[in-house]
């Protein structure tokens, strides 16, 4: 790819591309079907694209830490953070016209979203001075929407850029690093303004647990690219955005899990366990007698899955106040020992700890006793 077309395409695609949730392709089919529903209102922060350029500063009066807005230690942290990354973050060229963006995750592999790459064999991989190779797409995983190529011969100064497993804290700041509208090595800053979210997968079959909110400017272009800390770590993969100053990333402790099995086999089984569940609120815990409103309710259970030999779905219904509940079910209090109190809380723990045939141990109450029972858990592709 001549600098020349480069120039030429990135300029096509600025003018051509329109603002959408996913933040990736900055045209494919997948770009208009995600919605999502995010609680609070973060503060919006300025974003930035291009090359930042370092600026006379004045003489810090204390550290970044102590005051966010001291002359100096603020944006100077962005433009060491952007020196010591930007190598490492790439411009993904789909055939067809799509484009993302992705980041070298050790020798031989960079990730990126399915929603880039979607069903493409190759794709072209671009690096931050213009070096470009063909990849092969590795494996791609809808429900996570994460996708890993294989682009062997990457340039020394391509480092690997490591994972920040950790849930982050809200107010770290971050950056997102990538091509939005195809505008290759650009950056905007923001904060982490939520975590543990549970956000809609491209395919919108399934939601993906312990994802990290952002304020920090997120465009068509930017999916599959890092949200890094100022410790130049991967807090998470941007995967959508485009407005009211929301954004979202994949969180690194998923990425990690999925991004390995990938490698590893081609794909990714996520753990299932074939239970309908809803959350005990006080209408729930009335029509049950129940002492406390905690823990899940189990309305359903799917048939042929193991959780079918061991919890006990809803029998009846009954009125409360208006509202119709499910009645007679277990209630799940904990799983592998950790409380759960929403359906979102025992799926991250699903998908963060568990594996399609082990075990996992459920703290359930029954008949008005606690008792524990195991479930061993199936691939969620068996029931699809």
């Amino acid at each position: 790819m001549t600098d020349e077309r480069t120039r030429r395409e990135i300029l096509g695609l600025a003018g051509a591309a329109g603002a959408t949730l996913l933040a990736g392709c900055s045209s494919g089919p997948d770009a208009e079907n995600a919605t999502s529903t995010v609680e609070g209102t973060p503060t919006p922060a300025p974003a930035a694209t291009g090359t930042p350029t370092a600026t006379e500063t004045s003489t810090p009066t204390g550290s970044a830490d102590e005051s966010p807005s001291a002359p100096g230690e603020f944006p100077d942290a962005f433009v060491e953070l952007y020196d010591e990354v930007i190598g490492s973050v790439v411009a993904i060229q789909v055939p067809g016209g799509g484009l993302g963006s992705g980041f070298v995750y050790d020798g031989d592999h960079v990730v990126t979203n399915h929603h880039v790459v979607t069903d493409a064999s190759t794709v072209e991989v671009q690096y931050a001075q213009g070096e470009s190779a063909t990849a092969e797409v590795v494996g791609t995983d809808p429900e996570s929407d994460l996708a890993v190529v294989r682009a062997a011969g990457r340039p020394d100064y391509a480092e690997p850029l490591a994972l920040h497993a950790e849930e982050p804290e809200v107010g770290t700041r971050v950056a997102a690093v990538g091509s939005p509208y195809g505008l290759e090595g650009s950056m905007s800053t923001g904060i982490v303004s939520g975590v543990n979210r549970l956000v809609p997968s491209p395919n919108g079959e399934f939601r993906i647990p312990n994802t990290i909110q952002t304020d920090a400017a997120v465009n068509p272009g930017n999916s599959g690219g890092p949200l890094v800390s100022l410790d130049r770590e991967v807090l998470g993969v941007v995967n959508s955005g485009g407005g009211d100053n929301i954004a979202f990333a994949i969180s690194a402790a998923l990425v990690e899990r999925v991004v390995s099995g990938i490698i590893e086999n081609g794909e990714y089984d996520h753990p299932f366990i074939g239970v309908g569940l809803a959350d005990v609120t006080p209408t729930v815990a009335q029509a049950n007698d129940l002492e406390q409103a905690r823990g899940l309710l189990v309305s359903s259970v799917a048939d042929g899955v193991p959780a079918a030999d061991v919890l006990q779905g809803a029998t009846g219904t009954a009125t409360v106040n208006g509202f119709r509940v499910p009645t007679g079910g277990d209630v799940i209090l904990a799983a592998g020992g950790q409380e759960v109190n929403s359906p979102r809380e025992l799926l991250a723990y699903l998908e963060l700890n568990a594996s399609p045939g082990e075990a996992v141990e459920f703290t359930i109450l029954r008949d008005g006793e606690e008792r524990t029972v195991s479930v061993e858990l199936v691939a969620r592709e068996e029931f699809q």
